[in-house]
């Protein structure tokens, strides 16, 4: 079942905003995660505590990213549609766009938001948004203030930390009078990510079980990020995968390729209010 869908005119402006793409995140991996309570942080704010079942706009990073900062997130998987965005730049005909959904004059999500008057940020993870080169600096050019450091990378075994630490830092020197958009590109499930799991090796590999382990290294870290983001203001938060991955499955490995692992990834949305607030 989709997740409540909340007016987005009245969520934009008045609430900071917080997308979090969990890179590379099978949605096969965080629903078994969710129900054997391995996630207690994150499964504390899924609706119902359960993540939902959608399917990516791309199978690869780049591909899915351009779709998703254009306001196209992973759409619910299920054949009753059209199912209504959030977010939507204006266009003739667009189906998926009805009254709950801010709709933009503009070609991206933050640069629309910029015109809004939010300060809109990036911190990246994997390479597309390393700025290392054009074509890592495409995405994260979108945004006003991006930032990527090594130890944020794929390689980087505290890479998650990295980031929440640069979150909250950017979140403190916010001017309370201005909202925040912070997207944030999680590199932690990317292989490699044999690290993560107690007892691997490099000479193991990645596997199924080390992608479980990375998200439970995320999920021991990601309430910092919401705390940070909660304190000058209610926060609507977007958590989800941008692809998954293949580990053997049919033959396959990784992603780029049109197998239901990688089209399948986990998704939320939901309101993390101001600190001292009601829940």
């Amino acid at each position: 079942m989709s997740h409540p869908i909340p007016d987005m005119n009245a969520v934009v402006g008045s609430h900071d905003l917080l997308l979090v793409t969990l890179d590379t995140l099978r949605f096969d991996v965080a629903e078994e995660l969710a129900a054997d309570g391995r996630l207690p942080n994150l499964a504390a704010w899924l609706p119902g505590g359960r993540w939902e079942r959608r399917h990516s706009p791309g199978s690869f990073t780049y591909a899915s990213h351009q779709a998703m900062l254009a306001g196209f997130l992973p759409t619910p998987a299920s054949p009753d549609g059209p199912h209504p965005r959030l977010f939507a730049a204006r266009f003739a005909g667009s189906e998926s766009t009805e009254s709950r959904t801010w709709v933009f004059d503009a070609p991206d999500l933050p640069g629309a938001l910029a015109a809004a008057g939010y300060r809109t940020v990036c911190i990246g993870g994997v390479g597309f948004f390393n700025k290392q080169g054009p074509l890592g600096s495409v995405l994260p050019g979108m945004f006003q203030e991006s930032h990527w450091e090594p130890e944020m990378g794929v390689p980087s075994p505290t890479s998650f930390e990295a980031q929440v630490a640069r979150a909250e830092r950017v979140a403190a020197e916010q001017a309370a009078d201005q909202p925040l958009f912070l997207f944030v590109n999680v590199s932690a499930l990317h292989q490699p990510n044999w690290f993560h799991l107690p007892g691997a090796t490099r000479e193991h590999g990645d596997s199924r079980a080390s992608h479980a382990a990375a998200l439970e290294y995320v999920d021991a870290h990601i309430g910092r990020l919401f705390t940070a983001m909660s304190r000058r203001r209610p926060c609507f938060a977007i958590v989800c995968s941008d692809h998954g991955t293949a580990y053997g499955e049919d033959g396959w490995t990784g992603h780029r390729i049109g197998h239901e692992v990688v089209w399948t990834v986990p998704y939320a949305h939901f309101t993390v209010p101001q600190q001292g607030g009601d829940a």
